[in-house]
């Protein structure tokens, strides 16, 4: 059996992400990097909603941290902050997850999300508890 940390296709069956259409493209401890749609997303004004971007973030932090915590362990996350630049109104943004802190039982990740035009739409940091597993937990 895969485990879901190191198979992406099982960690986005079936969840949130699913829905949001969050596809990984660079799955790396170091790097990690995910789109999602602005289409199907949006909020009633017609712009990316900043709750999908917010989503698409913590995906993408939870992800790495659970791929940096190791064998036997679990992330879960602690806090997230998004800061909201600029709207996107279509096409696919990418979010690039790279590690600022990878600690023994926490984790921390900066995610900045662009549009097409390699515009600046959101920066998010999302800081993670690592602990270990409990018995026959995923992880």
């Amino acid at each position: 059996m895969n485990h879901p940390v190191t198979d992406p296709n099982l960690v986005l069956t079936e969840q949130l992400t699913e829905k949001l259409g969050i596809a990984i493209t660079e799955w790396e401890p170091k790097r990690l990097v995910g789109t999602m749609p602005v289409a199907g997303n949006r909020q009633p004004y017609g712009l990316l909603h900043g709750g999908a971007s917010a989503a698409f973030a913590e995906t993408l932090g939870s992800i790495a941290a659970v791929m940096n915590a190791g064998e036997g362990r679990i992330a879960v996350g602690l806090e997230l902050s998004c800061t909201h630049h600029r709207a996107a109104r279509e096409g696919l943004v990418t979010g690039v997850c790279t590690p600022l802190h990878v600690g023994r039982t926490t984790a921390t990740f900066e995610i900045v999300i662009t549009d097409e035009s390699d515009k600046r739409v959101c920066t998010a940091r999302l800081t993670c508890v690592i602990r270990d597993a409990p018995p026959g937990a995923k992880g």
